[in-house]
């Protein structure tokens, strides 16, 4: 009887560990579940939904074929355009949906396309198929990043997506296959710059740097601009959490900017390039890598230059503008400090010192630093012997340096730099980790 009771109490206490870790396994699954439903559809910093996670808006279907041909879409006329729209979005409409977050392709019908064009970008995407499932990423129109079932051997899927699939020339099969089993959540990374394209699936780089071919015009480059879309290819598809960030915008691009960063390495850069290194879309400073300073392969005088930055509690860094690859840039080009205004150890500069003033020179007006960790938008004006400096929408900065410098500088320094008619832009390391992004310029002469 004493055997029989212990037995019984050893399978109370068994089946209460079992309730217990069953109990324990639920909840922490819907507090994960939870956690995904707060973040589901809600884009990282500095990114812009292209799916808001409740509707269609935003997009548009494509048109039927042969119209689905951007250069022959382009030679339609204003009404018959129109007209052909309305029935694509129609059949959008009949097999797009939205459920629980989610965009559901039903297999049938046309693909969906953003309702406007973008250029050079970096765009995150989750996607799932089924079994036999089939769809691809078209970029500025154009196909495409591939999606398919790596079970389809005999269409060669086993090699993955993320491939430049309709590339004759260049390399159109991923560097490694590494899909998740059909069914499950994949993620897309794309980076186009020009016209190439870089992809990451699953954290891991699939294409790198690649040319995208033209599949329209095989006889010219890929388009600058044109509609993203979400390849329909008669099998169920499911995408969300679809983000961009725009590297140079249309609207850049059409008053004449460029990239000087592509996001994904440090070509055309020269200096330090191991201190300074792509991660991401950005541009890191590592001072465990060396730090020190990086500089563009090529010169600039008169330009317009936009980047995002962000700082780390006392991060010093200054960037050099047409400025020698050799000597001190704050004095043989100039330096516009880029500095942690609010750190205690900097409370004792001179004004000439703080973010944004011409080093020596010029001093910034202060107060319009984003908090440290947080991304700071910077145009830089440089024109003749004008420069002016704009942080988060405010001017900080608009100077005549030759006025500046008559009779002498603040610093009471010589600054031969400021004579320079053009030179190299960097950044100047100072021991501290900061992150750069969206590099883009104008020149203006």
């Amino acid at each position: 009887m004493r055997c029989s009771m212990q037995s019984s109490a050893s399978l109370t206490s068994a089946l209460l560990v079992v309730a217990l870790a069953a109990t324990l396994s639920t909840a922490l699954a819907q507090d994960a579940s939870q956690d995904i439903e707060a973040t589901l559809n809600q884009p990282p910093g500095g990114f812009t939904a292209l799916f808001d996670g409740k509707s269609l808006t935003g997009w548009k279907g494509l048109l039927a074929s042969p119209y689905d041909n951007p250069a022959r879409r382009a030679r339609l006329s204003s009404d018959r355009l129109a007209q052909l729209q309305r029935e694509a979005d129609e059949d959008m409409r009949t097999h797009w949906k939205v459920v629980d977050g989610t965009l559901c392709f039903d297999g049938n019908g046309h693909s969906l396309c953003t309702a406007r064009d973008y250029g050079d970008f970096e765009m995150l995407v989750d996607w799932k198929i089924e079994p036999g499932g089939d769809s691809g990423i078209y970029l500025r129109g154009t196909p495409q990043v591939q999606i398919w079932d790596t079970a389809r051997e005999d269409s060669g899927a086993q090699v993955g997506s993320g491939g430049l699939y309709s590339n004759e020339k260049g390399p159109s099969k991923p560097l490694v296959e590494v899909d998740k089993p059909v069914g499950h959540w994949n993620t897309f990374r794309i980076i186009m710059v020009g016209d190439r394209v870089t992809v990451d699936l699953n954290g891991t780089r699939v294409t790198d740097n690649v040319v995208m071919e033209n599949y329209w015009e095989r006889d010219k480059p890929i388009y600058s601009t044109g509609q993203i879309e979400l390849q329909a290819h008669s099998t169920p598809l499911y995408f969300r959490n679809v983000f961009i960030r725009e590297l140079v915008s249309a609207t850049e691009k059409t008053e004449g900017f460029v990239a000087l960063f592509n996001g994904v390495d440090m070509t055309g850069w020269t200096g330090n390039t191991t201190g300074y290194y792509a991660r991401d879309g950005k541009i890191i400073c590592d001072p465990g890598q060396g730090g020190g300073n990086v500089y563009t392969a090529e010169e600039y005088g008169d330009f317009i230059l936009r980047f995002e930055f962000k700082l780390t509690p006392g991060a010093n860094n200054g960037l050099a503008i047409r400025a020698p690859l050799d000597g001190d840039a704050a004095y043989e080009g100039m330096e516009l400090q880029i500095l942690d205004d609010t750190a205690p150890q900097y409370a004792g500069l001179q004004p000439y010192q703080y973010h944004g003033s011409i080093y020596g020179v010029v001093p910034a007006r202060r107060g319009h630093l984003n908090p440290v960790g947080q991304w700071n938008s910077q145009e830089v004006i440089a024109k003749g012997a004008h420069i002016t400096v704009k942080l988060n929408g405010a001017t900080i900065l608009d100077a005549n340096i030759e006025e500046a410098s008559t009779p002498e500088t603040m610093d009471y320094r010589e600054h031969p730099g400021l004579k320079r008619e053009k030179g190299h832009i960097g950044f100047c390391g100072h021991g501290d980790y900061l992150e750069f992004r969206n590099l883009r310029i104008k020149p203006l002469d």
